[in-house]
């Protein structure tokens, strides 16, 4: 049977006295094919975005004081962090999606690492915003106190930052392959992993509201921990990721070019509720 051309229609109508049966089969089947594709996406993403929310229902236990400290600090992470990276790696589905079609696989892991250069760069003024949001929030005006928390809790925000680069470049390079279960499976066990982490920083080493907020590194790092060891031992991506290259230091100003506007639109669209 001939491959199809990228000339011919995702949907095919069959002619004759059996068309519109054919028509319906056709579309069931495409229809079908999506979902398989989509459905675990939205739970993935819905894991992932399930993280901070936990880590505030954490503190919320702590006080009224200590929650809207997090809450702040949360929602200013999201905008300002989150957002934008989440944004810039989402380049990485036109750049991927483009290599795996062209059957060039090796360009897959080579843009991994780019996506990864850049946004471990454009981490770094996101960390000095964080480590000054109670500062930044006093000069909107808001209440000391709660700026302060807020702060606080920012700052132990940081090092989820580490964990979050690599991690959502790993998303967007496996789901040009169409590997999304395994992306699923890992946002699942990081979810439930999540409350384990932050009950035993919040309550067991009694770190607080400190605690919630470094679980959200801990959560990341698992995260993609079980990503890259499905990587590596399942053969899935033997042909996209072959190890890490030169090839990543080059083009840096193209990638960052694409990504921006990438960041720009995921920002303005989705502002503090995109944590993906």
């Amino acid at each position: 049977m001939d491959e199809p051309t990228v000339e011919e229609p995702l949907l095919t109508i069959r002619r004759g006295a059996d068309g519109e049966d054919g028509a319906m089969a056709s579309t069931a089947a495409e229809v079908n094919r999506l979902l398989r594709l989509a459905g675990p996406l939205m739970a993935g993403f819905v894991l992932r975005n399930s993280v901070q929310m936990v880590s505030v229902m954490f503190v919320g236990h702590l006080g009224e004081l200590q929650l809207a400290g997090s809450s702040l600090a949360a929602s200013l992470a999201s905008v300002t962090g989150f957002s934008l990276l989440s944004g810039m790696s989402s380049a990485l589905d036109t750049l991927c999606g483009q290599a795996y079609g062209a059957g060039q696989h090796r360009l897959l892991g080579v843009y991994a690492q780019r996506a990864m250069l850049v946004l471990a760069a454009a981490a770094v003024p996101i960390a000095l915003v964080w480590a000054s949001a109670g500062e930044i929030l006093l000069l909107f005006g808001q209440d000391p106190a709660i700026a302060a928390e807020a702060g606080a809790y920012a700052r132990w925000m940081i090092p989820s930052l580490a964990a979050y680069v690599p991690l959502a470049c790993a998303l967007r390079f496996l789901q040009a392959q169409g590997i999304v279960v395994p992306v699923m499976a890992s946002s699942g066990v990081a979810a439930v992993a999540h409350v384990a982490v932050c009950w035993a920083l919040v309550h067991k080493a009694g770190m607080g509201s400190k605690g919630a907020a470094l679980s959200g590194a801990v959560t990341y790092w698992t995260n993609f921990a079980v990503l890259a060891f499905y990587a590596r031992l399942s053969g899935a991506c033997k042909t996209t990721w072959t190890g890490f290259s030169m090839d990543a230091f080059r083009e840096l100003r193209r990638f960052t070019e694409l990504a921006v506007p990438s960041a720009m639109m995921v920002w303005m669209t989705n502002g503090p509720d995109r944590g993906d």
